[in-house]
């Protein structure tokens, strides 16, 4: 399995999470168990190997910071998100969004330029073009407002005003292009 599965697999635990049907440990501890992951191989092909010991903690880790920091990420989606209400966000790209903004802040393994990029391919299985192009704005716009860099430096988180400041916040980390290395001016737009 590679890490994109595991990524796309945290998304979905993700998903549910939000949904709150389950507290997330409970989701995962019923998700992953032998007789409901085993019968997943068959609805889709993420689903075909189980995750190992490393990916495994990987997915956990994900979604659950994921869940314990929601509000936090949800506050900076809320903030990039210039021109979209909350309501019109798929439930899916808040998601992706979610998880990719939480893996920039706290899971400093992770490079920014790997968490965007990622979250981005991922989305476009799910959701139409200009959703896409809104979740690659909006975690361009993250970048760019949280962390101050130029092009090709490693990010440096920027002076935030007191109120603003993002705890946990990594630092020396790589950046997301510009929308117009990105071709995607119209996300700034939505």
């Amino acid at each position: 399995m590679t890490r994109t599965t595991a990524r796309e697999i945290a998304i979905q635990m993700s998903f549910a999470a939000a949904a709150g049907r389950l507290e997330p440990e409970a989701l995962m501890e019923d998700f992953f168990s032998e007789e409901h992951y085993g019968s997943l191989g068959a609805e889709h092909e993420i689903f075909s190997e189980r995750p190992d010991k490393k990916q495994m903690d990987y997915i956990r880790r994900l979604t659950l910071l994921t869940a314990e920091n929601c509000s936090e990420i949800d506050g900076f989606i809320e903030r990039y998100s210039k021109g979209w209400k909350p309501e019109r966000i798929s439930k899916t790209a808040l998601s992706v969004l979610r998880c990719a903004i939480c893996e920039i802040l706290y899971m400093d393994d992770i490079p920014n330029s790997a968490a965007i990029n990622e979250a981005v391919e991922l989305d476009k299985g799910y959701d139409e073009p200009d959703t896409v192009a809104f979740v690659n704005g909006v975690l361009g716009g993250f970048m760019r407002g949280e962390f101050s860099c130029g092009p090709g430096e490693k990010a440096e988180p920027a002076a935030p005003a007191e109120e603003e400041a993002a705890p946990g916040a990594k630092a020396e980390k790589e950046t997301v292009p510009s929308a117009e290395d990105t071709g995607t001016e119209e996300a700034a737009d939505k």
